[in-house]
C-alpha cells in the first residue's frame, strides 16, 4: 500500500521535533521523497506545502527546504551577519562589498539595499558612503569581487579548443556561486571591472598569436562569455521563484502540470507531448555541458579557417 502525504508529513513532522532534523537543516526535498517513498510528484508537494503551512519549514534560497528557526551552513548557502573589518577593526570598502556579497548570495540581489547592508554590519547606512558611492557603486565592486575568485591559469593552453573550454569552465563556476551576478552583468554596456578585464585579458591571451584579427578573437572571446551568462540568467530567477512559492522546479511542473495537458489535449502538439510525457528534467549544469561541446565544435575550426 502506497504511502500517504499525511504519513510522510508526520514522519518528518516527528523528526524536526524530536531535534533529529535541527533548526537550520535540509529536509528531504521534493524528489527525494519520490524516491524513497515510491510516491507521486505531487504527494511530495503535499508533504511539503503542509511542514511549510504549520511553519516548521521554509524555503531558503539557493539552498531549499530547511527546518525554520536557523541558519545552515552548507556550500549553498552563506551567513550575513559577519563581514571582514580593516585590521584595525574600522570600516572599508572591502568589508562593505563582502556583507554586499553575502546578502546577495544567500537571499539574491533583490534582497540587497544600503540599509540591509548597513544593519548587517551593525552601523549607520549613511556611513557606507564613504567607502562606495551609491548602489551601482557597490553592485560593481560586488562583481568584481565574485570574478576576482576566477583562478585563471598562469599561462595559456597550447591547444585552442582546450583554452577556450577552460575560460568558459570558469566563467560558468563563478556564475554558480554567485546566481546574482549573471543579471547584474550587462554585455551591451560593459562595466568597469578591474577582475573581469583579468578574466578577459587571459581568454584573449588564448587567441592571441593563432592569426587572428583583434576583432574576431575579441568576438570569440564574447561569444562564449555571452553562452555562459546566458545560461546563468536563470539561476537567479529559479532561485528567487523557489523562495516565493516554495516550491523546486519539479514540484512547480508537477503542480502546472494540468494546465499544460490542457494546452496537449487537442492533440496539435504530439512531438512536445510525448517529451512531458518522459517527464523531462530541466537541469541548467546539464544543459551549460550539452550546449558548450557543440559550440566549440563549430567555434574552434570557424576560427582556424580565419588565420591569416
Amino acid at each position: 500500500m502506497a504511502t500517504s502525504s499525511a504519513e510522510i508529513t508526520a514522519q518528518l513532522r516527528a523528526r524536526i521535533r524530536s531535534g533529529e532534523l535541527a533548526a537550520g537543516a535540509r529536509v528531504p526535498s521534493t524528489r527525494e521523497i519520490v524516491r524513497r517513498h515510491g510516491v507521486a510528484m505531487a504527494t511530495a508537494t503535499k508533504v511539503l506545502t503542509a511542514l511549510r503551512q504549520e511553519g516548521l519549514v521554509v524555503a531558503r534560497p539557493g539552498v531549499g527546504t530547511v527546518v525554520a528557526g536557523g541558519t545552515l551552513l552548507d556550500k549553498g548557502a552563506r551567513t550575513v551577519t559577519s563581514a571582514p573589518r580593516a585590521a584595525d577593526g574600522t570600516l572599508d570598502r572591502a568589508a562593505v562589498v563582502a556583507a554586499a556579497v553575502a546578502v546577495a548570495d544567500a537571499e539574491g540581489l533583490e534582497a540587497l539595499s544600503m540599509r540591509r547592508v548597513a544593519a548587517n554590519l551593525g552601523v549607520a547606512t549613511m556611513s557606507l558612503y564613504h567607502h562606495v558611492a551609491d548602489k551601482d557603486d557597490l553592485v560593481i565592486g560586488m562583481l568584481d569581487a565574485a570574478l576576482g575568485e576566477i583562478e585563471v591559469p598562469t599561462s595559456v593552453p597550447h591547444d585552442l579548443r582546450a583554452g577556450l573550454e577552460t575560460g568558459a569552465r570558469l566563467m560558468w563556476a563563478a556564475f554558480r556561486r554567485h546566481p546574482w551576478a549573471a543579471p547584474a552583468m550587462s554585455l551591451t554596456r560593459p562595466q568597469a571591472i578591474p577582475s573581469g578585464l583579468r578574466y578577459t585579458e587571459w581568454m584573449l591571451g588564448v587567441l592571441d598569436g593563432r592569426g587572428l584579427d583583434h576583432r574576431t578573437a575579441f568576438t570569440a572571446h564574447l561569444t562564449l562569455f555571452n553562452y555562459a551568462r546566458g545560461t546563468a540568467v536563470n539561476l537567479e530567477p529559479e532561485r528567487t521563484a523557489q523562495a516565493e512559492t516554495g516550491l523546486d522546479s519539479d514540484a512547480w511542473m508537477e503542480a502546472n502540470v494540468d494546465s499544460l495537458h490542457a494546452l496537449l489535449d487537442s492533440g496539435g502538439f504530439p512531438l512536445f507531448a510525448r517529451m512531458l510525457e518522459d517527464q523531462y528534467d530541466l537541469d541548467l549544469d546539464e544543459l551549460f555541458e550539452f550546449g558548450l561541446q557543440p559550440l566549440l565544435d563549430g567555434l574552434v575550426p570557424r576560427l582556424e579557417r580565419r588565420r591569416h
